[in-house]
């Protein structure tokens, strides 16, 4: 039950339509099952199979028996008025004009249901997506891109059907039901109750079946986002593929995982087309249980039901049988839907481990220092950072060099807040950044880092990221800021040209001083400089470099720096290793200590 409320609540927003939906599908059911219910009485007291002097008697108060009595009356009375021909004539007008309203109606139903699919879709589908924006950096390290991309995607194109055909399981079919029981209460109250004792044994049948296909759907759905992870990481690694002669392997590795979800689809699809027939024919049971109990209660000349009325009570029953069909076959759409959810509910209720927290401060501006007080980190239960303490001024560059794994840009990181420490405070302008508005705190910082992230867009639209409404002079002048106004000018079309899927259009120092103009137009008080030249040939590096000591001014910076080279004019200078401090200092004195930093300098042949 929780699962209905959840996957209906997403309707809300479309109520106007779901009641227009409801109202159209009971209009279609009652027209349908009223042109059934007609057509058979009529046809009895045009061709004279009912006795017409026993129909004219008023109903009494309380007898289903008068009731039926007086409505033949009343058929029997137009006849006699109108004649036969004529009310033959009536009778197929009649049934032209109530299949016609029926599918009409039937009609409205899908047409108001069309903006209730697509919206809960598009908002699901946002819903998502605006989650995966909010969620920290360190969910994604657990998760696979395709699986997210999955679920996204696929999953939630599978609610759509879920939402679709939970409506008309829960508003159209279980109301063609009923009303069609009620019908064969009229006719034959005995046969009815047997029906009904029958019913539910067959209905339990079915839903056994369907809780062994949520499981196996939601597996298929995972082997999917398993197969787009793949799809992703070779379209990422291509170069490397082809340079390694590795596309056998890989090959054999899609074909395995592919061969999988083949398997998984298989069955999924063989239990969902078990549905249908299996509730035929178990319907059919059913009509043919009551067909020997109500054929044995008048060959044992029973006179509570007549052989025109037993035939006219299985006409009728034969009616339930699509409808069941059909609510059988929503029910396994459910439950596929079902497990679509909880793998989309697995992103939306994610636990936002960087939540802002109620007021927040806004902070405008950056005005004395950044401070590290007795800071630890960790990530899961390894610790990555430990008790660390630093203080930077406004205006002055701190460099931080160490092994790989010392956990550099975990201790920048922490300043944007893409991950909470665990342990201490980090300050800015003595206010705690968990304190800060989220969004106010990463104005004030620009990053440019060494796998420089473009998107398939213009040069103009990726420069603009940066601030968005910016004046096409102030983009041109952070191009030339970056040292990137004399590639830019050089395209086609210049700053409206696309780059290509990641900026694959441009070589690597021109994404790299794309980047940089991307933070120039920002122009952010503090900047986070992650390995920025360490990937680039000399000539892109100097560009680069001399790009980003202009952006460096006036700046407070933290570099991030394998190429020690590039640091030795810094402020100051913290060597990290296995996540403490172990030497701080200018260059020089540094060098002078002997210690981890000089070691590095020596591997590089800096001195």
């Amino acid at each position: 039950m929780n699962k209905f409320k959840r996957l209906f609540a997403y309707t809300r927003p479309y109520s106007k339509y779901v009641w227009l939906n409801i109202v159209f599908n009971i209009l279609s059911v009652i027209f349908g099952l009223f042109t059934i219910a007609m057509v058979i009485p009529f046809l009895r007291l045009i061709f004279k199979l009912e006795d017409t002097t026993q129909t004219l008697t008023p109903a009494a108060a309380g007898s289903m028996q008068s009731a039926k009595q007086y409505f033949y009356g009343q058929l029997s009375g137009f006849i006699n008025l109108y004649g036969q021909q004529y009310a033959l004539l009536m009778l197929c007008f009649g049934i032209v004009t109530l299949f016609f309203l029926k599918n009409l109606f039937r009609y409205l139903t899908m047409y108001f249901l069309a903006p209730v699919r697509n919206g809960v879709v598009s908002d699901l589908r946002q819903k998502v997506y605006n989650k995966i924006l909010g969620l920290p950096l360190g969910y994604f390290s657990d998760e696979r891109k395709g699986d997210i991309m999955s679920r996204t995607t696929s999953d939630v194109a599978e609610v759509e059907w879920s939402i679709m055909s939970g409506l008309e399981m829960v508003y159209r079919e279980p109301l063609s039901i009923l009303i069609t029981l009620g019908m064969l209460y009229f006719v034959s109250p005995e046969l009815t109750i047997t029906s009904l004792v029958l019913l539910p044994i067959a209905g339990l049948l079915i839903g056994r079946l369907g809780k062994t296909l949520k499981k196996a759907s939601g597996r298929g759905q995972s082997k999917l986002g398993e197969i787009l992870s793949l799809i992703d990481e070779t379209l990422g690694g291509l170069r490397i593929i082809k340079g390694f002669t590795a596309e056998g392997q890989m090959k054999d590795k899609f074909k395995a995982e592919n061969s999988a979800f083949t398997r998984l689809q298989n069955t999924i699809y063989r239990r969902r087309d078990l549905a249908s027939p299996l509730s035929e024919f178990l319907g059919t049971t059913v009509m043919v249980i009551l067909i020997w109990i109500g054929g044995s209660l008048i060959l044992q000349g029973n006179n509570k039901l007549n052989p025109e009325e037993f035939i006219f009570f299985i006409a009728l029953f034969s009616q339930i049988l699509n409808p069941a069909k059909a609510l059988t076959s929503a029910w396994y759409n459910l439950q596929k839907g079902f497990a679509s959810l909880d793998r989309i509910d697995h992103i939306l209720d994610a636990e936002d481990t960087v939540a802002e927290k109620t007021n927040p401060i806004t902070i405008t501006d950056f005005e004395h220092a950044i401070e590290y007080k007795n800071l630890s980190f960790k990530y899961n239960t390894k610790n990555v950072l430990n008790n660390i303490n630093l203080k930077i001024e406004k205006g002055k560059t701190i460099a931080l060099v160490g092994p790989s794994g010392a956990g550099k840009t975990t201790l920048a990181d922490l300043l944007p807040r893409f991950y909470d420490c665990s342990e201490g405070k980090l300050l800015i302008d003595g206010n705690n950044v968990k304190d800060l508005s989220i969004q106010s705190l990463r104005r004030l910082i620009g990053v440019v880092s060494q796998e420089t992230v473009l998107f398939n867009d213009s040069v103009a639209n990726n420069i603009l990221l940066g601030k968005q409404g910016a004046t096409q002079a102030e983009i041109e002048e952070a191009g030339r800021i970056a040292n990137a106004q004399e590639f830019i000018a050089r395209l086609d079309g210049e700053y409206n040209y696309n780059i290509g899927d990641r900026g694959t259009k441009l070589s690597g120092g021109q994404r790299q001083r794309l980047s940089i103009a991307r933070a120039v137009l920002k122009n952010p008080p503090i900047l986070i400089l992650d390995e920025a030249t360490s990937a680039l040939d000399t000539e892109s590096e100097k560009l680069v470099q001399d790009a980003l000591t202009v952006l460096m001014k006036t700046r407070t910076s933290i570099v991030i720096a394998h190429r020690l080279s590039t640091i030795q004019n810094a402020d100051e200078i913290i060597v990290l290793n296995d996540g403490e401090i172990v030497e701080r200092g200018t260059h020089n004195e540094l060098i002078g200590k002997a210690g981890l930093y000089k070691r590095l300098c020596d591997l590089q042949a800096f001195h």
